[in-house]
């Protein structure tokens, strides 16, 4: 286990199961140890949860095989979720942030794990594998070699495919998972039309909690907002 900083917190970096692994302290925690987990990316825009940290949340993550969302990866989260839970007495569900194909992974285990999930924040999120890696819309397909060679699943394969998030949207209105999501208007590598704006419409039909921030001229990057209180107020009155 290796202790350092990270933007002023105290952080450790150790192994799970052989896999990197981070936790991330706020200087006064919360009063319930409440807790994130970066569900790819963990050094990308991270504005919001250096805010986060500051109000006393917990910041985890580990690394997955591949950032097309394996099951092997969503299962070893929830073994993770467990040892954080024993070992350093977290909150028994966690705030999973995604950004674009942590997105993905974070929508996907809070369908397969609801119980381990209070809330999801989405940033220009993966729905939708004919859109993204596919190409099947707005999108180009550069991406889609990578995942055939992450998953083995192949075009064909992805037009019989009913385990992409956007198939999951019911197992979150289920279990009243509450959603906060960013999305800029000109994104073409993970168009809002074809992803995140499913989740928004089967939401708003099925009268589930969802707020979401579009950005105006803004492509796939940046992640968050300029001024992210909105979202931090967002999963701090759902987290309560």
């Amino acid at each position: 286990m290796r202790e350092m900083l990270w933007n002023g917190f105290k952080r450790i970096d150790f192994e799970f199961e052989g896999r990197e692994a981070i936790l991330v302290f706020p200087q006064v925690s919360n009063r319930n140890k409440k807790w994130m987990i970066k569900t790819e990316y963990f050094d990308a825009f991270p504005n919001l949860e250096i805010e986060m940290i500051k109000r006393g949340w917990h910041l985890a993550y580990i690394k997955n095989i591949t950032r097309w969302c394996l099951d092997e990866d969503l299962d070893l989260k929830k073994r993770f979720a467990d040892y954080l839970i024993t070992e350093f007495g977290l909150h028994k569900k966690c705030v999973p942030i995604g950004m674009s194909c942590g997105g993905l992974i974070a929508s996907k285990f809070a369908a397969k794990y609801p119980e381990y999930v209070q809330a999801l924040y989405l940033d220009a999120p993966v729905m939708n594998f004919m859109s993204c890696p596919a190409g099947i819309g707005k999108a180009g397909n550069d991406m889609m070699q990578e995942f055939i060679d992450a998953t083995g699943m192949n075009l064909i394969d992805l037009i019989n495919y009913r385990e992409n998030p956007v198939d999951k949207m019911d197992i979150l209105i289920q279990n009243n998972i509450p959603v906060i999501m960013v999305y800029g208007d000109s994104d073409d590598v993970v168009p809002y039309d074809e992803n995140g704006q499913i989740l928004e419409k089967y939401y708003r039909k099925n009268n589930g909690n969802i707020v979401v921030f579009g950005k105006e001229n803004c492509g796939h990057h940046p992640h968050g907002l300029i001024d992210n209180t909105s979202i931090i107020e967002f999963i701090e009155k759902v987290c309560d």
